[in-house]
């Protein structure tokens, strides 16, 4: 059987990712969070709150571990939960007080761990990267 050119290439992806995770993860738990605490914390940012379905919709947490993350920022003191005043069978996830502070810290920290990686592409390789990853996610459905 031949071999497909393209697995050379899902390797390196998957190698990058790989990469990524351990490089953005560890950096996160140095900030004294999970990956997925700081997805939810950075998610809710700016926002005032958002509900279960959206914040899993816009996270990269799956449904099943959405629950036991915001229990444990809750739990921190980071997160509550409160009614909707549009939909009141709807609970919205929002930071609170301590939250924003913890979105304040971390966010931007992060962003500048990150942006030293970054930083070893130019403009023009930033941007041609990004357009070839939207088409293989776009031909992946």
């Amino acid at each position: 059987m031949p071999r497909e050119r393209f697995l050379k290439t899902l390797r390196e992806l998957a190698r990058c990712y790989q990469a990524f995770e351990r490089y953005s993860g560890a950096h996160v738990r140095e900030l004294g969070l999970t990956p997925d605490q700081f997805d939810i914390v950075a998610t809710l940012g700016n926002t005032s709150g958002m509900s279960f379905k959206e914040l899993g919709e816009q996270t990269l947490i799956t449904k099943g571990t959405l629950t036991g993350v915001v229990d444990r920022l809750a739990a921190r003191g980071l997160v509550e939960r409160v009614a909707s005043e549009v939909d009141r069978r709807s609970t919205l996830v929002r930071l609170t007080r301590a939250g924003e502070r913890e979105f304040s810290r971390a966010f931007p920290a992060h962003i500048a761990h990150l942006k030293s990686a970054f930083g070893a592409l130019d403009e023009a390789e930033l941007k041609r990267l990004e357009a070839l990853l939207a088409r293989l996610r776009e031909s992946l459905g």
